[in-house]
């Protein structure tokens, strides 16, 4: 756990980053599927950020239809950030899971019951014990459907989180901005690593 300023930076105090991607292995651990584009046809793709995106990641790859995923950083302005760039706060990016699934199995609506039951959304800068801009959540939606799919979800979630006695929801809900892939050693992590941390924790709304 990191834990900074959580004031997002301007694009002229973000760090500047680097014009290389980051190398990483384009076999999904579990899978065996590509994590970069392009993706079989047919298939479709999401962006959910919910605080660490270890244990967030190994939510979705669980899901029926879920044909790979992949860890990066989004919604901030630093090209091909490092994770310990990402966790200083100054690169704006948030901890993010790219999803990558078949409509013919699931269905983006099932993806964001994962999403809404799976964290706290009205947390703002921090997930649990998780504190930073890192750790915000966010829905980054990949279609102008996607997007109108969101947000009517984000209300339904409020009510239910309001029943419940939480605040108001805090989740970015925008067009997808740029997903920059994480390091290897980032990707499939609580795959290779069982007993890796996940901090990962719902409210106990459902969500269908």
């Amino acid at each position: 756990m990191f834990f900074q300023d959580t004031n997002l930076p301007s694009a002229e105090n973000a760090l500047p980053g680097r014009a290389t991607e980051v190398i990483i292995n384009n076999v999904h651990f579990i899978t065996g599927a590509p994590l970069k584009p392009p993706f079989d046809q047919g298939l479709q793709t999401a962006i959910f950020a919910m605080g660490c995106f270890w244990g967030a990641e190994r939510r979705f790859w669980q899901q029926s239809g879920v044909v790979s995923s992949a860890v990066g950083y989004a919604g901030g302005t630093t090209p091909n950030a490092t994770y310990e760039e990402a966790c200083s706060g100054l690169t704006g990016h948030t901890e993010a899971v790219l999803v990558v699934f078949d409509p013919s199995i699931t269905c983006y609506q099932n993806l964001l019951t994962v999403f809404w039951e799976s964290h706290d959304p009205t947390q703002g800068m921090r997930q649990g014990n998780d504190r930073g801009s890192q750790y915000r959540s966010a829905i980054y939606c990949t279609s102008a459907e996607q997007l109108e799919i969101a947000q009517g979800s984000s209300l339904s979630a409020q009510t239910k989180l309001s029943d419940l006695g939480y605040g108001g929801i805090t989740t970015e809900i925008i067009v997808a901005p740029i997903f920059y892939y994480a390091e290897d050693y980032h990707q499939q992590y609580l795959a290779k690593n069982p007993a890796g941390y996940c901090g990962l924790r719902g409210t106990g709304i459902t969500c269908s």
